[in-house]
């Protein structure tokens, strides 16, 4: 450690930090522009010059080491005085459009200026003019003439990204930041560039002159989408939600969000949203009262259930339900009398966990990882947070190898990371490719393979990186988990880990998919799985924020199924299901109600309702627990949704984890699969997750969402 003195004040910091960290530490602010705490220095805006004793000159305090007893002031007149000068030069071009920057309100030049700017300018020539440049649907590039060129959004691409969209052509006061040759920025974490930007070069395109930032009210909540359980803050303006940004949470997004976090709020006000009850009559969809809606739903389970008995009637919900509400549509089942529940819409294998499945280690432990094998998965698509963390384990050595789709792994780039090893093959042929890398593994270890195969030099060496020692896992994407051999892939993985001291879970799939198996949204004895559901074996359906058309592998005939049914009803802040349902009945979305979200660590994370619901809109947990008092089931009269969580967190009442003996990936599933036939699962794409981010506008015009109905027939 070394101590130096900033302002006075002795501080202690790492050797090899810069001035700025010590300043951080220190809790003295510096001003700054091209500095952020996540990137790399540039040194490039020269705003935090500081006094150093002895220096000649002033230096920039986030490209300047710490020495021992160095004496640093940063408000002293040579200080104040570098740091106007500096402020007079960013100046000189920038345009005087304050009152219609879209950045008004939050601009750290802006608040810098007041600070250190003067009120006239000595500079009398005409300001430069940068043209705008067009680079998709989600960020505007409208007034780059404003760029102060601190290179934040190019570091962003290559560092965090791990794709270099951006990049600074020209010098001078003709540089520019500019696309290669006039492409779109592709990024599906491109909107954190918005963030990042100190001034208002880029801005959100969706949000753009909607409201001023002082309008609006700044509420914490959770993303609904996949299991990483970004931390979100969610901007509303007369109960509408205007704008999300992250909320920064180091153990969980640090301060990035991916884009269908940040922009699948317009699918919130959009006009597919359901905002009254909706009874299909003589072919006719009609609005009614929530009492007729829910009389003729009560009715109807009655009578099927008189009439066929209780395993007639059965629920498809999905994992990005709430887990009050997963917990209440099962107790609905069970109190019919009906085992028939579950969330694995898109399986094609229905084994029962030992356990509650989940990511087997912290997400961030991800960002230090020494070496990872990750099987089935579309990592950066699927879970885009995720993968940033594991890029970050490459830049500082990790050796990550993948065993997935030939058309999901198409070049070098499809990770935006680099890979050891990448085996390729259809999803059939994937059991004997681990079979390969486990044989491998054996080899060196001198045991018994679990199951004979033949290693080859690729196995080989993913064997011998998963032996380096550190911190090693293996880790299952959403194609592992659909698989029809999910279990023997599991069984070989589990194998490895223990061999090699890897740990060993599944990067699941939606923000609620642990929750889920904690509430147990899934059939118990006797009971039928998704698949069988889906088959014709129902007479009456509740869909719960599910699409089946959509979400199921064989959308077209789970409709046909659902559609012989005698009653359908859709939970769904959405028109949805419309083609087989016989009711609609509109529930809250996660802006609209209070909930909680288990993400794929076992973390879990409430929020509260962020604006009023929409219409007649009420929240799904309260619409559950209403049909059991009418089915006279015997339910608790709750109240509230924390009361709903007590109930549905049982052990974990009281904890921001899952219990850790409750969390599970072992199996005893044999590892011997390679003969089991293999389904070839459906892709679903970065923008398909679920019913919010396919419904929001910008999402579907991005690149991302124009290659989806290409691959929805390729292997995951």
């Amino acid at each position: 450690m070394v101590e130096i003195e900033i302002d006075g004040k002795k501080v202690e910091v790492a050797e090899g930090s810069m001035v700025m960290h010590a300043a951080d530490k220190a809790g003295t602010y510096i001003p700054h522009f091209c500095y952020h705490k996540k990137l790399s220095i540039a040194a490039n805006c020269r705003m935090c010059l500081v006094d150093v004793e002895k220096a000649p000159k002033p230096m920039p305090a986030c490209a300047t080491p710490v020495t021992q007893g160095m004496v640093v002031r940063t408000k002293s007149e040579k200080a104040i005085k570098a740091q106007q000068s500096v402020m007079e030069f960013l100046l000189i071009n920038h345009p005087l459009d304050c009152p219609i920057c879209d950045q008004g309100g939050e601009c750290q030049l802006q608040d810098l200026a007041v600070g250190y700017g003067v009120g006239a300018s000595r500079y009398e020539e005409e300001k430069r003019v940068v043209f705008h440049k067009d680079v998709g649907p989600l960020i505007s590039m409208e007034e780059m003439s404003r760029c102060i060129h601190c290179t934040r959004c190019v570091r962003f691409g290559q560092e965090i990204a791990g794709a270099m969209e951006l990049g600074m052509a020209n010098r001078g006061e003709h540089s520019e930041i500019e696309t290669f040759v006039g492409r779109t920025v592709d990024s599906e974490l491109s909107g954190n560039m918005i963030d990042i930007c100190p001034v208002g070069a880029l801005t959100s395109k969706p949000f753009r002159y909607s409201a001023r930032t002082w309008e609006l009210s700044r509420r914490k909540s959770i993303s609904p989408h996949d299991s990483t359980g970004a931390n979100l803050i969610v901007q509303v303006k007369n109960h509408r939600v205007m704008r999300v940004v992250p909320f920064e949470n180091e153990a969980v997004n640090e301060c990035w969000i991916a884009d269908r976090d940040r922009f699948s709020y317009e699918a919130l006000n959009g006009p597919e949203r359901l905002t009254r009850p909706m009874l299909k009559q003589g072919g006719e969809w009609k609005e009614v009262d929530w009492q007729t809606a829910l009389e003729y739903v009560a009715n109807g389970l009655s009578q099927i259930k008189a009439e066929h008995g209780a395993g007639s009637v059965g629920a498809l919900v999905s994992p990005h339900s709430t887990l009050e509400e997963l917990y209440l549509a099962g107790a609905l089942m069970r109190g019919l009398g009906s085992e028939n529940i579950d969330y694995r819409l898109r399986h094609t294998e229905f084994d029962q966990p030992e356990g509650v499945r989940w990511l087997g280690t912290s997400i961030a432990s991800l960002s230090a990882l020494q070496g990872a094998l990750i099987v089935g998965s579309n990592l950066r698509k699927d879970h885009p947070l995720f993968a940033q963390r594991i890029r970050q384990s490459v830049r500082h050595g990790a050796a990550v190898s993948a065993i997935t789709s030939p058309a999901l792994l198409a070049d070098a780039d499809a990770w935006a990371m680099s890979l050891r090893q990448a085996l390729t093959a259809e999803p059939a042929q994937w059991v004997p490719l681990l079979a390969g890398v486990a044989s491998a593994v054996a080899a060196e270890k001198g045991v018994e393979p679990p199951v004979p195969a033949v290693a080859d030099e690729a196995a080989k060496d993913i064997a011998r990186n998963l032996l380096a020692g550190g911190m090693q896992a293996i880790l299952l994407g959403n194609a592992a988990a659909h698989h029809s051999q999910a279990s023997g892939l599991l069984a070989l993985c589990q194998w490895m880990a223990e061999q090699t001291g890897a740990c060993v879970g599944y990067l699941t799939e939606a923000a609620n998919t642990v929750g889920a198996q904690w509430v147990r949204a899934m059939p118990g004895s006797g009971g039928l799985n998704a698949a069988q559901m889906l088959a014709g074996h129902l007479k009456a359906a509740l869909l719960l924020h599910s699409e089946p058309e959509m979400d199921a592998p064989h959308g077209a005939s789970a409709a046909a199924a659902l559609g012989q049914c005698d009653m359908v009803v859709t939970l769904s802040p959405f028109k949805a299901n419309m083609a087989f349902s016989d009711v609609l009945l509109p529930i809250a979305p996660f802006t609209e109600t209070s909930g909680t979200f288990v993400n794929a660590e076992g973390r879990v994370q409430s929020f509260h309702a962020v604006v009023r619901p929409l219409g007649e809109t009420r929240p799904a947990w309260k619409v559950l627990r209403v049909l059991a008092d009418m089915l006279a089931l015997p339910l608790p009269a709750f109240n509230s949704s924390q009361e709903v969580l007590a109930q549905a967190l049982g052990a974990a009442q009281g904890s921001d984890m899952l219990p850790a003996a409750y969390l599970s990936n072992a199996t005893s599933a044999s590892a011997a699969m390679a003969d089991k036939a293999a389904i070839v699962p459906r892709y679903w794409g970065i923008y398909e997750l679920d019913g919010i981010v396919r419904r929001a506008p910008s999402l579907q015009q991005t690149a991302d969402a124009r290659q989806q109905p290409a691959l929805q027939g390729v292997a995951a």
